[in-house]
């Protein structure tokens, strides 16, 4: 079992590299994982630095006293993998959002599409948001990442369109007259951006705008999978061709 990773803002350490692990973290590593004197632990911002840490001691139920290793700095990967992705109905945003975390997607872009049933407007908006990136962090945490998928503020079509102009391989999974995924020339470096879908589907305007921008229509296989696993089977082919996973 791989060291447990937890999230910090710095890395500030006091003499012979002892730090202290307190507040919702360390009340987490002491009272929930109950590590102990000469167990092993990871810190990290979630930005790509972090740290091997050994615990020292505790103190009463949040505090963990560590000694931490040099600092170090994971480069991001290439290619970038970007999911832009519907938004499902119910929880299973969030379910597309862990799993996608756990497979290595560098970053999710929640979007408005014309067929969503969920839309996000207002508090209701900012407080989806904020459990979506509150389950990529937690989901870095649980498979061990030290750099987080970015989770971007909810974007529109046209602002969707925009990014895959910008892209080194743009993609659309969409089942009718597609190519399949598995066998798209892809980048060996780069950034390759994924729209998945709604239940509905992908609109014609949605396409042809997306057409416009440079993006080609993929298909996964032969069965039809739910928008909030389509993101999730198509990052791990593309992190499986690229080299990512080798």
């Amino acid at each position: 079992m791989t060291a447990p990773v937890f999230v910090v803002e710095h890395f500030d350490a006091g003499g012979e590299g002892r730090y202290v692990l307190d507040g919702p973290e360390g009340r987490h590593a002491v009272s929930v994982k109950r590590l102990n004197p000469g167990e092993e632990l990871v810190l990290t911002d979630g930005a790509g630095r972090w740290a091997d840490c050994v615990v020292l001691e505790t103190e009463g139920k949040d505090r963990l006293i560590v000694r931490m290793d040099a600092v170090r700095e994971e480069a991001p990967e290439e290619p970038r993998i970007t999911v832009v992705q519907a938004l499902p109905k119910g929880d299973r945003g969030e379910l597309a959002v862990e799993t996608m975390t756990e497979t290595g997607v560098d970053a999710i872009v929640p979007w408005s599409a014309s067929r969503c049933i969920t839309q996000w407007k207002g508090e209701r908006g900012l407080k989806a948001l904020g459990k979506w990136r509150a389950t990529a962090r937690e989901a870095g945490k649980q498979s061990r990442r030290v750099r987080f998928p970015e989770v971007a503020d909810a974007a529109t079509t046209k602002q969707v369109a925009a990014l895959l102009a910008e892209a080194d391989l743009a993609a659309v999974l969409h089942e009718e007259g597609s190519e399949p995924l598995a066998t798209a020339q892809l980048p060996a470096a780069g950034h390759i951006v994924l729209v998945v879908g709604p239940e509905g589907g992908v609109s014609p305007d949605e396409l042809a705008a997306f057409a416009a921008a440079g993006a080609k229509p993929y298909r996964l296989g032969r069965s039809v999978l739910r928008t909030s696993t389509a993101g999730t089977a198509a990052a791990a082919l593309l992190l499986g061709r690229t080299g990512r996973w080798s």
